[in-house]
């Protein structure tokens, strides 16, 4: 596969903070790549620099062959954002917010369409403000695809969201890449990171220290001597919670 993103030593500084320091990676075309680190480690900043909201001050990010820094108006008609806290305009019917998204980019779309295809066509004639904290993800994810975007940015995409929202968000973002989209993601969620993610950084402190497919990156420690106590379990609690209030999408997540 080619590549759709190509970042090289991307760097950030915030007064006598390196925030992003030289970072390096690159992203295939239909690939679900994740950034891991812990709070503080730059994965927010260098989102945020590859999608023309922070200015980079060294370093290049190509986009589909676009640089960033030079072309950021072009660069917006080709990405779609989905941020943590999403926020849309209070007594907006969804099909309504659908469609405003649609023509700040110049399109005319069907807002059925889009609704369909994140569960939420039941909903169209709602308000935003009645949804729950997984629907309004939902709605988030559709808005940010109205344009047809060639790569996708979710930042923490499931934070504070309960077991069933989470695993069906999944889904959600599966099919994002079985469409060819990139898709570029943070998360705090180790299961999240192993389930969803072809490959994955590993930022500290401004740096990425490993880049790797989820199960490479578990041989290599293992490779390293690492072991512990072994507990082979069936089932866990989330699995006990979802079998319990329902496998299947219920009307409010």
């Amino acid at each position: 596969m080619s590549n759709m993103v190509e970042v090289r030593n991307l760097k950030k500084r915030y007064g006598d903070k390196q925030a992003v320091d030289g970072v390096s990676f690159d992203v295939k075309k239909g690939e679900i790549f994740g950034i891991l680190g812990p709070n503080g480690a730059g994965k927010t900043t260098t989102l945020e620099m590859m999608e023309t909201l922070r200015e980079i001050d060294d370093g290049t990010v190509l986009i589909d062959g676009i640089n960033v820094a030079e072309q950021p108006n072009r660069i917006k008609y080709i990405i779609g954002v989905q941020p943590q806290s999403p926020a849309f305009q209070d007594k907006t019917k969804l099909t309504e917010v659908i469609e405003m998204f649609a023509a700040a980019y110049g399109e005319r779309v069907d807002p059925m369409e889009f609704l369909r295809d994140v569960d939420l066509e039941d909903k169209a004639d709602s308000y935003v403000e009645s949804l729950s904290g997984g629907q309004k993800q939902r709605l988030s994810i559709t808005t940010a695809l109205v344009h047809g975007p060639k790569v996708f940015f979710l930042d923490e995409p499931t934070t504070g969201l309960d077991p069933q929202a989470r695993r069906h968000l999944w889904d959600l973002i599966e099919n994002v890449r079985k469409k060819g989209i990139s898709v570029i993601m943070t998360t705090h969620y180790m299961d999240e990171a192993e389930v969803l993610c072809d490959r994955i950084a590993v930022m500290d402190n401004g740096k990425i220290v490993a880049i790797d497919t989820p199960k490479n990156l578990i041989k290599q420690l293992l490779a390293r001597g690492f072991s512990k106590e072994q507990h082979v379990e069936q089932a866990n609690l989330e699995d006990v919670f979802i079998d319990l209030t329902g496998k299947g999408l219920r009307e409010d997540i």
